[in-house]
């Protein structure tokens, strides 16, 4: 393994913990100061419906974190699977359960496990189910063409991998199946300073 790699692999590992460690805060003290939206204000600028952030369990909609709203051309339909890349508290999750109904499966995964039992648990508060599982974008643990649907909400920025996690979501996307995200891109090459600042990188 070359210096460089070595290096890298180091920084996804130190960039795994700032990411389960900021993200739990979130969860664990929503009326903390962050430097980036959050709660009900960000879900309402980014227009989640009024219907929703009332009907869904308090404590996730307080603890949301995203940066979008991938639920505005998901087109999700009654009986369809849904993959939620980096669950977080839930709520994006809990809003396909509604939309895809009983006969349809949404599943999540997060790197943390605290926070896929905390999504799990508002599921169930919001009269709903869903799986979590903990695992990374970059290993998705679905077998191929399994899923209709993928959501993600600010995640995929996250990883030092990205084309990897894209050629993931195909290998698990049924053919015809469709992606709906959102997050950060960034038209200017990043400094070196921020490349390698994991604190930057997992906010």
């Amino acid at each position: 393994m070359t210096d460089t790699v070595e290096a890298q692999a180091s920084l996804e590992a130190i960039l795994k913990d700032e990411i389960i460690n900021m993200y739990q805060e979130v969860a664990e003290n929503p009326e903390g100061e962050f430097h980036f939206y959050h709660g009900r204000p960000a879900a309402e600028m980014f227009g989640y419906r009024a219907d929703w952030l009332g009907r869904a369990p308090a404590a996730s909609v307080a603890s949301f974190a995203g940066v979008g709203n991938p639920h505005e051309r998901s087109e999700m339909q009654p009986g369809e699977t849904v993959l939620d890349l980096g669950s977080g508290a839930g709520l994006d999750a809990i809003i396909a359960s509604w939309a895809v109904g009983p006969s349809g499966k949404v599943i999540g995964i997060d790197l943390n496990p605290t926070m896929c039992l905390k999504a799990q648990a508002h599921a169930a508060q919001s009269g709903t189910t869903m799986e979590c599982h903990e695992a990374s974008m970059e290993d998705i643990p679905q077998p191929d063409a399994s899923v209709d649907v993928i959501i993600s909400n600010g995640v995929i920025n996250l990883s030092f991998r990205k084309r990897k996690v894209v050629e993931e979501m195909f290998r698990v996307l049924e053919p015809g199946g469709r992606i709906s995200i959102t997050d950060i891109v960034s038209a200017k090459q990043l400094s070196q300073s921020i490349v390698n600042d994991p604190k930057l990188w997992a906010s």
